[in-house]
């Protein structure tokens, strides 16, 4: 009886293994990748295949003064949710600044936001001692975004297009140096309303 059992488990066992095997292939991204071609982080960003609206939640200026995305309209914007404690954040920085010089910004915005609790007095002093004094970086401290955006996951990047609705995202670091990045955000940038 015990071996038929255990006949019976090992073909069971090897029938849902091929089953599960099978189930995960299905899934986007689970295929396996080419490794003789090296991955762009760009390909990273998931481009969703239709808009999703996204309610008007106010964060803030240098000033404090109250802004949203509603303020955008006509333009794609590139929303980068950071913070000074997270490396992987710091580390894209300069890049989101020199991704912004690469447009016009009658056409694309990009608006990092700090997540910082401390907000301007904490962000400012680090941007600072970072050598980036000039950047321009806007503030939620109390995380309101999370109401429309994941925010378990930093850096995170939430593209939205000229009607405010989203339109792709990633939720890692990514190379914004990346000459796939501006290709991208022209291909949102050509697309009529």
């Amino acid at each position: 009886m015990n071996k038929c059992l255990a006949k019976v488990l090992t073909v069971t066992l090897l029938a849902l293994t091929s089953l599960s095997i099978n189930t995960a292939m299905a899934y986007p991204g689970m295929q396996k990748k080419d490794n003789g071609t090296a991955q762009s982080s760009i390909d990273r960003i998931s481009v969703l295949p239709e808009t999703y609206p996204i309610d008007v939640v106010p964060f803030s200026d240098a000033n404090g003064k109250p802004v949203d995305f509603s303020q955008y309209r006509g333009k794609v914007i590139m929303v980068n949710m950071w913070a000074t404690w997270c490396p992987p954040c710091v580390r894209e920085l300069p890049a989101i600044e020199r991704l912004a010089s690469k447009f016009d910004k009658a056409q694309f915005e990009i608006l990092p936001i700090s997540i910082d609790l401390n907000g301007k007095e904490q962000v400012e002093p680090f941007l600072k001692e970072l050598g980036m004094e000039d950047f321009t970086s806007y503030y939620d401290e109390k995380q309101q975004l999370g109401q429309v955006f994941p925010l378990d996951t930093i850096p995170a990047t939430f593209i939205l297009n000229k009607e405010g609705e989203l339109i792709a995202f990633v939720r890692t670091f990514v190379d914004w140096d990346d000459e796939k990045a501006v290709e991208l955000i022209q291909s949102f940038i050509d697309k009529p309303l």
